[in-house]
């Protein structure tokens, strides 16, 4: 089971861009278990999401398998590029 972890935050549409792709990803597949982590007030769970994505700050932050994939731009361009559905096989 692909375990995805996206960090988000309320007001964000890139994190709401991101995370429709995953659940329609995930509808498509009952192995996928999406963990949305919303950092809004909370400045340790943002201290924890900049130290596991290297010192990136912005939202969101998508990590698959704990591996970090990076933002939304970098997520829509593994499908775009037909290797997102790879990384969720794994």
């Amino acid at each position: 089971m692909a375990k995805i972890e996206i960090y988000t935050k309320g007001y964000c549409p890139f994190c709401t861009h991101a995370i429709a792709l995953l659940e329609h990803k995930a509808a498509d597949s009952s192995t996928l278990k999406i963990e949305q982590i919303s950092i809004d007030g909370d400045m340790a769970l943002r201290e924890k999401m900049i130290t596991r994505s290297n010192g990136s700050y912005t939202v969101p932050q998508i990590f698959i398998n704990d591996v970090h994939i990076g933002g939304c731009d970098q997520l829509v361009a593994l499908e775009t590029n037909n290797k997102l559905d790879a990384l969720l096989a794994e």
